[in-house]
C-alpha cells in the first residue's frame, strides 16, 4: 500500500495496477484516489470501465489500443472480471507490450497468485494487496477520525464498538458516523452511547449467545437465538457459527495452556487480540475435551438436519440447553 501512496504522490505511475484482497474499503478508497491522480475529472473520453465476468479480453485489447483524444495517457479500470481466477485469453502476453499511453488498473475480490494475469502483472505493474487490518491499525484510524471530530473515547469503550462492529472498515465508517450525528454536542462518547446506536453484527449476537451458553445462562442464550430467528438468521448458518467459536475457543485455550500470550494467538489464528481475551474468558468454563465434544455435536446435529431426523431450528435449540445446562 505503501509503494501505491508514493507512486501517487511522486505522479511516477506503473501502467497496470491490480487491487486485491479481502479489505473492500481500502480497495475502493485507492481505486478512485488512482482515478483521481490518472484522469482529469472533465476527461470521460480517455477513461473506460469495465465491471463483471462478461467483460471480453478482445474487446479491452481493442480499446487499449486506441490512441488517447487529446491527452497523454487512456486510463481502462476493470473490476471484479474473474480473469485472475479463471483462464484469460491473450491479455497477459498483452501486459508485456503495453502502449507508453496506456494505464490499466484491475480491482479483484479473489485472486491465484499462480493465474498467468497475476504473474503478468506482478511482472510489467503493481500487485497491491489489501488485507484485513489488525486491532491496532484500526484504533489508529478511528481515533485519527475522532480526533478531527474533537471526540474522545476510552480504549475500553473503543473495543466494546469494535466488537460490536467487526473488522470491516466500510462498516466501522457507517456504525462511527451514526454515532457522531448521536453525540454532537458533546465530548465524550460513552459505553451508552455505543449500546445505544450501533449495530451489533451478526457474528457478535452468536458470540453473546455463546457466552450466555458457558455462564450456564440458558433462557438469555435462548433469548438470542430466537432474536436470531426473527432476524431471518437461517438456523443452519447460526449452527455453523456456533460451531466455529466452540472450535475456536478450544484452539485459544490450547495455546494458552501451551504459553503463547493473547498477542501471537490472535496472530496465529488471524482474530483480534480483545475476541482472545472473551474466548478465554469463555474458556474458562469447559476442559478441552467438553470443547472438542461440542464441535462434534455440532457437527452431528447438522448431519442429522439434513438427513431429516430433526428440524433446524429445534437442532440448534437443543444443543443451546444441552451446552448451557
Amino acid at each position: 500500500m505503501k509503494s501505491l501512496q508514493e507512486d501517487i504522490k511522486q505522479q511516477d505511475f506503473k501502467q497496470v495496477y491490480l487491487l486485491c484482497g479481502e479489505e473492500a474499503y481500502l480497495k475502493q478508497q485507492y481505486k478512485h484516489k488512482l482515478k483521481a491522480a490518472l484522469v482529469p475529472e472533465e476527461d470521460s473520453m480517455n477513461f473506460s470501465f469495465f465491471e463483471g465476468k462478461k467483460t471480453e479480453p478482445k474487446a479491452v485489447i481493442d480499446l487499449a489500443e486506441t490512441m488517447p483524444f487529446f491527452a497523454d495517457r487512456r486510463v481502462i479500470m476493470l473490476e471484479g472480471t474473474g480473469f485472475f481466477k479463471n483462464q484469460c485469453q491473450d491479455l497477459p502476453e498483452y501486459m508485456a507490450q503495453l502502449p507508453e499511453y496506456l494505464c490499466m488498473i484491475f480491482i479483484e475480490e479473489e485472486v491465484d497468485k499462480r493465474n498467468r494475469m497475476y504473474k503478468a502483472v506482478k511482472k510489467y505493474g503493481r500487485v497491491v494487496e489489501f488485507a484485513k487490518q489488525d486491532t491496532q491499525t484500526l484504533m489508529r484510524w478511528i481515533l485519527g477520525i475522532l480526533k478531527r471530530e474533537e471526540k474522545k473515547i476510552t480504549r475500553e469503550d473503543m473495543e466494546r464498538f469494535l466488537a460490536k462492529t467487526g473488522t470491516d472498515m466500510g462498516n466501522i465508517e457507517k456504525e462511527l458516523e451514526k454515532l457522531l450525528c448521536y453525540t454532537m454536542g458533546r465530548e465524550v462518547i460513552t459505553t451508552q452511547d455505543i449500546e445505544a446506536i450501533c449495530t451489533t453484527q451478526i457474528t457478535n449476537h452468536i458470540f453473546d449467545m455463546l457466552r450466555a451458553v458457558t455462564e450456564k445462562k440458558q433462557k438469555k442464550a435462548l433469548d438470542l437465538y430466537y432474536d436470531l430467528l426473527a432476524l431471518k438468521e437461517p438456523p443452519m448458518r447460526i449452527l455453523y457459527l456456533l460451531s466455529r467459536q466452540f472450535n475456536q475457543i478450544r484452539q485459544v485455550k490450547e495455546l494458552t495452556e501451551e504459553g503463547y500470550d493473547q498477542n501471537s494467538i490472535a496472530k496465529g489464528l488471524g482474530i483480534q487480540p480483545f475476541v482472545v481475551r472473551n474466548y478465554i474468558t469463555c474458556g474458562r468454563n469447559y476442559s478441552i475435551g467438553q470443547l472438542r465434544e461440542a464441535v462434534e455435536a455440532c457437527t452431528q446435529t447438522e448431519t442429522r438436519v439434513k438427513t431429516g431426523q430433526i428440524s433446524d431450528v429445534m437442532s440448534v435449540e437443543l444443543l443451546l440447553i444441552q451446552f448451557s445446562r
